[in-house]
């Protein structure tokens, strides 16, 4: 069985979300003790569109996750667990806020 050592949540946005995705990075950062990664204005990896990443652990899930639930304000977030295995974690781990999109699981092959 694998162990989650921690999670993935991908913001999605394209230049007119862009300020949206901005001010919920904003209220993220000020609510919760995360990583929060770089702007990609353009497809990266197995992302289909622009987004960032906000890198946490485990004990912060219970209260990240409905809380993004809540305050995406339309934006789409894709989430995934860290359990060593990319693959797995993009397909078989995770979960969609908002409709789900197509993501290039071929780069993690």
């Amino acid at each position: 069985m694998a162990e989650i050592s921690g999670y993935h949540a991908h913001v999605y946005y394209d230049a007119d979300e862009k300020p949206r995705a901005e001010t919920l990075r904003a209220a993220i950062e000020a609510r919760f003790d995360v990583a929060l990664g770089r702007w990609h204005d353009k497809p990266i990896g197995p992302h289909p569109r622009g987004s960032y990443q906000i890198a946490f652990g485990p004990e912060l899930l219970a209260a990240l996750l409905p809380w993004l639930m809540l305050n995406r304000d339309g934006l789409v977030i894709f989430l995934h667990a860290l359990t060593g295995d990319d693959l797995a974690d993009h397909r078989d781990y995770a979960l969609w806020l908002g409709p789900s999109e197509e993501i290039d699981l071929s780069v993690l092959q």
